[in-house]
């Protein structure tokens, strides 16, 4: 059986042989440790920048991905990740904006 951690990359391995213009993550990350979040993470970037520094091996890398939605709790994770980020509140929007802006918003 495959490490929890690998598991993670090939589900998103599997989401992406269709080659989604919208790739939906809701909490990826969820039960994983610091060193398969930053692993996860990683992946993550290089399938949005094309880049395949991580995994250069892998075919799917980029193949149209327009956008990447992340659902996710970990403000650490979604402020490394994203390049823009909505904050909901029960529901609410209640911030929108750059890492940089969500970090100095009085709202969040």
């Amino acid at each position: 059986m495959l490490p929890y951690g690998m598991r993670k990359r090939v589900e998103l391995g599997r989401a992406l042989a269709i080659e989604p213009k919208v790739l939906l993550l809701d909490e990826p990350m969820a039960g994983m440790n610091l060193e398969e979040k930053e692993d996860i993470a990683r992946f993550i970037i290089d399938i949005f920048e094309g880049q395949g520094t991580t995994y250069p091996e892998s075919p799917v890398l980029r193949d149209g991905v327009n956008c990447i939605v992340l659902v996710e709790h970990d403000m650490g994770v979604v402020m490394d990740i994203a390049d823009r980020i909505v904050v909901l509140d029960f529901g609410r929007k209640i911030a929108e904006g750059t890492p940089d802006e969500i970090k100095t918003n009085p709202e969040v």
